[in-house]
């Protein structure tokens, strides 16, 4: 396969982000996007030179598509899926794959049984200063790793904020689907989850803390909020404890590019800067996904059960909080 071409479903910030990543792969052609707004779907398309398009199956349904990008607000997912792999096309999917497991399983299985890829935005994976502490707690340098803690806090539950999304949903999904990735990469299955929310006037959970504990007393920390104050820009990041080092991870979204920092403190030298190479972290796993339809990659990193098992711990999330 010397081109592989390839359909974006969704023209707002990530299908965007998606049809700029793929401009700049010389063996990615983009064959159209789509939207129900005509007008957004041109301005995508015209990032990469596609078409728009109006009609989702106009683009599942052409024959000389390889794979279909879906940035659509993960309520549809499911549908858009299962018609996409069983017409015959590879899939990227953004997270969250699902909020429904039988969801998620029904669409890993049809990946499974008709011989397609399912490969899932599970974004952490392809930033470096998140790959670099997998790659440390793999080869113990520093020792064991005790404990993560991550946030992401984001002002999105408020009317009127600056990342407000009426499809965005609860932030154990919207948000938590990311870290709790990260850490089952880091730790795997815990032992326990306990969680607890600060809720919105409506009563829905606006910022959540989530416990995982593992054997040993090691332990890891996810704290999500969609009720910062609206003036407050979107940040992210992690720390992470281990034997004889601490990393410090910090992204802030105030402008573009967003500003962020990678740190280790070991012993008594104070904190330095981590040597990582940043990339546009969806140029990386998009362009994994094309190496993995062109054979050249592993697809198991970004596979469906890899979001299947982050979404366990959202779900399992709102179980603790709807305990209390």
């Amino acid at each position: 396969m010397a081109e592989v071409r390839i359909a974006i479903l969704g023209a707002g910030s990530m299908g965007t982000a998606h049809a700029a990543a793929y401009a700049a792969m010389p063996e990615v052609s983009v064959a159209g996007v789509f939207s129900r707004d005509p007008a957004r779907a041109a301005a995508v398309g015209a990032i990469c030179g596609a078409r728009p398009f109006i009609d989702a199956a106009d683009l599942i349904d052409r024959r000389d598509v390889d794979a279909i990008d879906v940035c659509l607000p993960s309520a549809v997912h499911h549908d858009v899926v299962i018609a996409a792999l069983e017409a015959g096309k590879h899939v990227f999917c953004e997270s969250p794959l699902a909020l429904d497991l039988g969801q998620a399983r029904r669409m890993r299985d049809c990946a499974r049984r008709t011989g397609r890829l399912l490969q899932v935005g599970l974004l952490m994976r392809s930033v470096a200063a998140y790959g670099h502490i997998e790659a440390t707690a793999r080869s113990g340098e520093h020792g064991r790793l005790l404990s993560v803690t991550t946030w992401r806090l984001s002002s999105y539950l408020h009317a009127g904020a600056p990342d407000r999304k009426d499809h965005y949903g609860d932030p154990s999904t919207e948000l938590m689907t990311f870290d709790f990735d990260f850490v089952h990469w880091l730790m795997g299955e815990p032992q326990s989850l306990s969680a607890s929310a600060a809720r919105t006037p409506d009563g829905r959970p606006g910022e959540i803390t989530a416990l995982l504990s593992y054997p040993g007393g090691r332990h890891a920390t996810l704290i999500a909020s969609g009720l910062m104050p609206p003036g407050s820009p979107f940040t992210v990041g992690f720390r992470a404890l281990f034997e004889r080092a601490a990393f410090v991870h910090l992204t802030t979204f105030s402008e573009i590019p967003p500003k962020s920092s990678f740190t280790i403190t070991a012993g008594t030298t104070l904190a330095r800067a981590v040597p990582v190479i940043n990339r546009n972290p969806y140029e990386v796993e998009l362009q994994r996904f094309v190496d993995c339809i062109k054979g050249r990659a592993d697809p198991a990193l970004l596979d469906a059960d890899r979001a299947i098992e982050a979404l366990h711990l959202s779900l399992a999330t709102q179980r603790s909080i709807a305990s209390f």
